[in-house]
């Protein structure tokens, strides 16, 4: 698997001021790549992407705040609501040994444990402490899974796959499920 040169950040979620200002909202809340890096690639739904630099970034407890070379007034900010933004991997430290840039997953052929593919990772939800990989094939039901160590034992990014235990798959842990079953 070729591994693609932009990573997906997040999107434009709406324009903040008069002077042109955006809120972008990021697939990973805890990231900190639009503070480290000096440009993005901005995908807007209709018309052509652009690389656009990076003035400044504050954070706000649900988005960052970003003003961005080029965008005057509140016209232009409005034109990118719905964009999608992009880091290019070439501006990004590699992530070290058993760490993954989230946009890498996104594409792998997830398989249980036997080898069984359980379908293709299409999304990444951010809802709590761990990332959340949404895993859909056609005529199958829809997986969630934690991207967590007990759900996730192999990704092989170059492969193009992963091996995931779902949590329907799951046995009891010890002690729980049947409990002896007697009357009290």
């Amino acid at each position: 698997m070729t591994l693609k040169p932009h990573l997906e950040l997040g999107y434009v979620a709406r324009a903040h001021s008069l002077t042109g200002e955006v809120a972008v909202r990021t697939f990973d809340p805890a990231s900190e790549t639009l503070d480290l890096v000096e440009r993005v690639l901005v995908r807007p739904r209709t018309g052509p992407e652009r690389v656009l630099r990076i003035v400044s970034v504050r954070p706000t407890p649900k988005e960052m705040l970003v003003v961005f070379e080029g965008v005057r007034g509140r016209t232009q900010a409005e034109a990118l609501v719905g964009a999608t933004v992009l880091a290019f991997r070439e501006d990004l430290e590699a992530p070290e040994e058993g760490e993954y840039f989230q946009g890498d997953l996104v594409g792998l052929t997830a398989v249980d444990e036997a080898g069984n593919v359980l379908g293709v990772v299409e999304e990444l939800w951010s809802t709590g402490e761990v990332p959340n990989l949404v895993i859909r094939a056609p005529g199958k039901e829809e997986l969630v899974v934690p991207f967590a160590e007990g759900f996730v034992s192999t990704v092989d990014v170059p492969g193009g796959r992963l091996v995931v235990k779902p949590p329907e798959y799951l046995e009891p842990a010890a002690g729980e499920g049947d409990r002896g079953g007697g009357e009290d």
